[in-house]
């Protein structure tokens, strides 16, 4: 199961980096996944993750409030709007765009009523 858990851990790191160049591919939530996977199966890969100055603050966030970050509240938001946007220019057929419209409401209404956190000094 350890390299189940590992492999599983380098996809969802893998998927967050690539969020970081790739407008619409989350980041945060990969990590989360990644973090995760790696409390499971490499204390030191989950400790480094955990500490990383960049991914490191949004997992504690997460972890310590179960809460989301205002200015990541919002580029979410954006990021989905900008997804539905795209279909809607691509040409989508309309069953699909209701889908995806009501999917994407229900996950935005949900990252906007997460806590924000304690806020920085």
């Amino acid at each position: 199961m350890r390299i189940f858990w590992v492999s599983l851990g380098f996809l969802a790191f893998g998927l967050g980096l690539a969020g970081i160049l790739l407008p619409l591919v989350p980041t945060t939530p990969f990590m989360l996944l990644a973090a995760a996977c790696f409390a499971k199966s490499s204390p030191r890969l989950h400790d480094w993750l955990v500490s990383h100055p960049s991914f490191g603050p949004a997992i504690r966030n997460w972890r310590h409030h179960r809460a989301i970050a205002p200015r990541a509240k919002r580029l979410s938001v954006i990021a989905m709007a900008a997804a539905f946007a795209i279909s809607v220019i691509l040409g989508i057929g309309w069953q699909i765009l209701a889908v995806q419209a009501a999917v994407l409401v229900v996950m935005g209404l949900w990252i906007w009523t997460r806590p924000d956190g304690p806020t920085q000094p």
